[in-house]
């Protein structure tokens, strides 16, 4: 298959199986009869970047071990600010606020990578993506304001954690676009958990992972739940988004973005989770705005 086709092909795999984690890390993180967590946010974290590490390591190693020490840096902040932090900031978030707002949240990520691009890697953009980003945070605000109305018991404020999440994302779009363009993306992939694995288990053994009951209903139900997303969503995922990256530009890479709500907000609401007319409208106005953004080329650029 042609590249040019394929890079759509590619985005709309990610997009299905990204907008599914939200769900999935919501069920990993699990609830009993009185409202208690299965799984504390630090715990799913750290057993999401454990078995992913362990999977990515097992068959990528070869891969990484032909990388240069000079690149590895890059390799290690890749792995934080691409995988590390973002499953804690989201598994926080999602105690908080539903699964299909962080769905839609994740949205952003475009209008960030091109707001850092432009501010820390000296990417130029259009009046057009501009015009984007100031609708889009707009959208943003919306979104937060008809959440915080129609589901006043949810804690909004853990909103601001997925929004870091997303600057993390886009940090990572434009580092491995300008830095990490010649390595494989299974090396790269590979790379990122050889770094950010033995950070994983000072997580989980300080957040008591050592005191679960693994031989419990409740705990293996979550660890199945982790088990799929770590395949699927980390693994197969992050090397097919890498090379994503590598084909494209990061903010055509971060459009990944564009379908994930609506696959989000499909789980969310067969999961008997509310979502109103105005938030509906919020939404429609984050995906215009990501869609001038990465449509956005045709004027002149400025700085």
């Amino acid at each position: 298959m042609k590249e040019s086709h394929l890079k759509y092909v590619y985005l709309i795999i990610l997009s299905v199986i990204w907008g599914t984690s939200f769900i999935l890390i919501k069920k990993a993180l699990g609830q009993d009869s009185s409202g208690n967590l299965t799984l504390q946010p630090l715990q799913l974290g750290a057993l999401r970047t454990m078995i992913s590490g362990v999977i990515l390591i097992s068959i990528g190693w070869n891969s990484f071990s032909k990388t240069k020490r000079k690149d590895w840096p890059w390799l290690a902040l890749s792995g934080l600010l691409g995988t590390f932090f973002p499953a804690f900031l989201f598994a926080y978030a999602q105690t908080e606020i539903d699964s299909a707002i962080s769905a839609i949240l994740n949205s952003t990520v475009p209008l960030i990578t091109l707001i850092l691009g432009a501010v820390l890697f000296g990417i130029s953009f259009s009046r057009r993506q501009l015009l984007g980003v100031i609708i889009g945070l707009g959208g943003a605000v919306g979104l937060i304001l008809a959440g915080m109305e129609s589901n006043p018991e949810q804690n909004y404020l853990f909103v601001g954690l997925v929004l870091i999440a997303c600057c993390c994302y886009a940090s990572n779009v434009n580092i491995i676009k300008r830095y990490l363009q010649n390595i494989k993306p299974l090396a790269i992939a590979t790379a990122n958990f050889v770094f950010i694995l033995p950070l994983a288990i000072i997580v989980f053994l300080s957040a008591d992972g050592a005191q679960l009951e693994f031989t419990s209903n409740a705990v293996l139900t979550s660890l199945g739940y982790i088990v799929i997303l770590c395949v699927f969503g980390t693994v197969a995922a992050k090397v097919m988004f890498n090379k994503l990256v590598q084909m494209t530009s990061p903010v055509f890479a971060s459009s990944v973005t564009y379908l994930m709500p609506v696959i989000g907000l499909t789980w969310g609401t067969l999961d008997g989770e509310t979502f109103t007319i105005w938030q509906g409208v919020a939404t429609g106005i984050i995906i215009l705005a990501v869609i001038l953004v990465t449509r956005g080329k045709k004027e002149p650029a400025s700085k």
